[in-house]
């Protein structure tokens, strides 16, 4: 996974329940710290987590998403949250000058949005989280991570940013508040990631990591800066409330000036 909770200093933790599931073709998981909020609404947010797995997937033939990229439905046959999530992909379309395109995001053209999908899905977790009372968790989806309040009274989450090189080291840890923190790369994956203009596959970049309010935002830009190379770095750090942290194809770590006060 790109980014994990790093290891706090020892102090006394708040009652915490952690809940851990398969999805999207890879791992969730919501560490809730508010004992109040009712486990029924970390099974709420799961659920919606499989209906989203469910329309959304490319890699599932009976799903929405499938069945729109071949024609066989209209928009209007489906569920609302796909015109939704394909209107976020024609603004961001246009925010990238094309470096996003949800229909040209894999090389056989076919209609993908899982760029904007799972951080997206993550947001409206969060919100019913939210509106259940729950103040203070973490939701990490595949490497992603959505930290909400404290972990514990007066600390911040720590998020440990992946060496790209090496699964077993950090190549940051940061401290965050209320923030999104999102990587791409292509040291798991291999080369998935191309910018859509030109079908190019980036090779100045090992990972690219975002820290947002809006994890929808954050993995978006990512998967962008990414696609963009070098010039990704100082796209992302040009975003109002984004801030950037990259490591090169010559093992180099680059950040914005933003980034550098989230440094543990």
């Amino acid at each position: 996974m790109p980014d994990r909770i790093a290891p706090p200093a020892a102090r006394t933790a708040a009652p915490r329940r952690i809940r851990v599931e398969r999805l999207m073709g890879t791992v969730f998981s919501i560490d809730l710290r508010d004992s109040a909020v009712d486990d029924e609404f970390v099974d709420q947010a799961f659920r919606w987590l499989h209906e989203v797995d469910a329309r959304f997937s490319p890699f599932k033939e009976a799903s929405e998403i499938t069945r729109l990229g071949r024609g066989t439905v209209t928009v209007e046959d489906c569920h609302p949250d796909v015109a939704s999530v394909l209107a976020l992909c024609e603004d961001l379309r246009g925010q990238t000058g094309g470096v996003f395109n949800a229909w040209r995001s894999r090389r056989d053209g076919r209609l993908d949005p899982s760029g904007v999908v799972k951080g997206w899905a993550v947001d409206r977790v969060a919100r019913i989280l939210e509106r259940a009372g729950a103040r203070n968790f973490c939701i990490n989806a595949g490497g992603d991570v959505l930290a909400r309040g404290e972990p514990f009274p007066g600390a911040p989450w720590r998020i440990g940013i992946r060496n790209p090189d090496d699964a077993e080291t950090l190549a940051a840890v940061i401290q965050v508040t209320n923030l999104a923190v999102a990587t791409s790369g292509s040291y798991e994956r291999g080369a998935h990631i191309v910018d859509a203009r030109t079908g190019r596959v980036p090779d100045d970049l090992r990972s690219l990591t975002v820290v947002g309010p809006s994890m929808t935002r954050a993995d978006a830009y990512a998967t962008v800066g990414f696609a963009m190379g070098l010039q990704g770095i100082s796209w992302v750090a040009s975003l109002p409330g984004y801030t950037t942290f990259a490591v090169t194809s010559d093992g180099r770590a680059r950040y914005s000036d933003a980034f550098a006060t989230l440094l543990a």
